[in-house]
């Protein structure tokens, strides 16, 4: 089969490698059909995972179809279109009975990561009754690829974690993938504004067709204390991994504020406890833990959710090596999420 392989720093080619096998019985082995590229596998070209070996297959989104089950698999069977979710979990261990399956002791983020990802022809799924999803008749596979990672993450560690409710006033500074997910489910609690923030024109103006109510592209601490009157905002999300939109969330938040902090950090941040020791505010971090991609599902499937309009770009899966240089310069292509589809 062909896969897109990490060859180290900088490094990826799209090449033969051997067909995965079912290695326990908990396993599935899943032909894919359509997969995507996530801002995280741009980190580990760039040797920000050092966790990720060179041969590893990237990837960790997708939408397939079931072709060999292990013996234990039981709510599966061969020719079932399935989604990936970006987390595998075993559904036993403790973290998993807390509903924390980032933290599974045999799972986790681990495809693309520990082990061999979905931007392959064939992929190996570990504990598939627990990290597979059936889809329903009808849904549209693209769509519902968005379900393998950044709506529920936009919604796990955006909305719920920043406890979105009636009537808040939200900022979302980055409004790339995650960011527009963000503001996608943030919506499902009924906020009075959705303010988003990122110095990208095209990005802001795909955000307003998403329904934010402001957009705001400079100084974004001046103008989001502008147009709070000054009391700044209730839940403040930050989305992009770089200390200065941390920064700007702590600055931004009113008395009693929430910051859901979505993005990935590889530099520390400065906390600025002197502010906010006296301001009620809860800071939150996460990784997704997916458990609310079936509820996600639903509202894809009834209409509430326009994941479409998050694919920006479509490729054929051998053609992946073009979408990732497509994909790493987002800014100048105006690019949002690619698709491939075999």
């Amino acid at each position: 089969m062909k896969a897109l392989v990490y060859e180290g720093v900088g490094q990826r080619h799209w090449k033969d490698k051997s067909h995965p096998g079912i290695e326990k019985p908990t396993d599935a082995i899943v032909r894919l059909t359509h997969t995507t590229i996530c801002g995280t596998d741009l980190h580990i070209l760039k040797g920000d995972v050092p966790a990720v070996e060179a041969g590893r297959t990237l990837g960790h989104e997708g939408i397939g179809i079931i072709e060999e089950v292990g013996d234990s698999v039981s709510s599966l069977k061969p020719g079932d279109q399935v989604l990936v979710s970006c987390i595998t979990s075993c559904g036993h261990c403790d973290y998993c009975k807390q509903g924390m399956y980032a933290h599974c002791r045999d799972g986790g983020w681990i495809l693309g990561h520990k082990i061999d990802g979905t931007q392959a022809e064939f992929v190996r799924i570990p504990h598939a009754d627990n990290s597979l999803y059936r889809l329903p008749p009808g849904l549209d596979p693209a769509a519902a690829l968005m379900l393998s990672d950044i709506l529920p993450t936009g919604h796990e560690i955006g909305a719920l974690n920043g406890e979105v409710k009636l009537g808040d006033t939200v900022a979302i500074i980055g409004a790339g993938p995650i960011g527009l997910a963000a503001l996608l489910t943030s919506r499902f609690y009924s906020p009075a504004r959705i303010i988003m923030i990122d110095p990208d024109e095209n990005r802001l103006a795909v955000a307003r067709q998403l329904g934010a109510t402001d957009t705001v592209s400079t100084d974004p601490v001046e103008a989001i204390m502008k147009l709070t009157d000054g009391d700044g905002v209730d839940v403040a999300m930050e989305a992009v991994g770089i200390p200065e939109s941390f920064d700007t969330c702590q600055r931004i938040l009113r008395p009693g504020g929430k910051l859901a902090n979505i993005g990935v950090h590889g530099r520390s941040v400065e906390l600025r406890l002197e502010d906010l020791w006296i301001k009620n505010v809860t800071v939150r971090t996460g990784l997704v833990n997916t458990n609310t991609i079936p509820v996600l599902m639903r509202f894809l499937e009834a209409g509430g959710i326009d994941a479409q309009s998050l694919i920006t770009h479509r490729f054929a899966l051998n053609e992946i090596e073009q979408a990732y240089d497509v994909f790493s310069r987002a800014a100048a292509e105006k690019a949002i999420k690619v698709l491939l589809t075999a």
